[in-house]
């Protein structure tokens, strides 16, 4: 158990590390996935600060969804973040996929920030 910690802990790790040498001063747009919800923020790294946040766990989508845990649960905080992103003055972002695969669930969440307006 511990072997996969640290496997997963050095992934998550070494996609930041990438992130930060490309995102020349521009914000991050992190995902966390479980198993039962999806977040998504969009952090500036200079100041550490959280400029927006969305989630599945927000009162007005867990009441209009049936699930937290699917694809179109992701699309709804892709857009959501999306457009307080672009009310806070944010438009070009960084996609930090917190060591998760590009596929399924965090892949519709960055479509959807991506037609909400988020350029990445």
């Amino acid at each position: 158990m511990a072997k996969n910690i640290q496997a997963a802990e050095r992934r998550v790790a070494r996609v930041r590390r990438t992130i930060r040498k490309a995102a020349n001063g521009r914000p991050r747009l992190s995902v966390f996935r479980s198993s039962k919800q999806i977040y998504a923020q969009v952090i500036d790294d200079a100041r550490g600060v959280t400029l927006v946040s969305a989630s599945t766990v927000e009162k007005d989508l867990r009441t209009s969804l049936k699930t937290g845990a699917d694809v179109e649960a992701a699309k709804l905080v892709g857009k959501l973040v999306a457009e307080r992103a672009k009310q806070a003055g944010v438009t070009q972002v960084v996609f930090d996929r917190g060591g998760y695969m590009y596929h399924g669930r965090v892949k519709a969440l960055a479509d959807a920030a991506r037609e909400g307006g988020l350029d990445f």
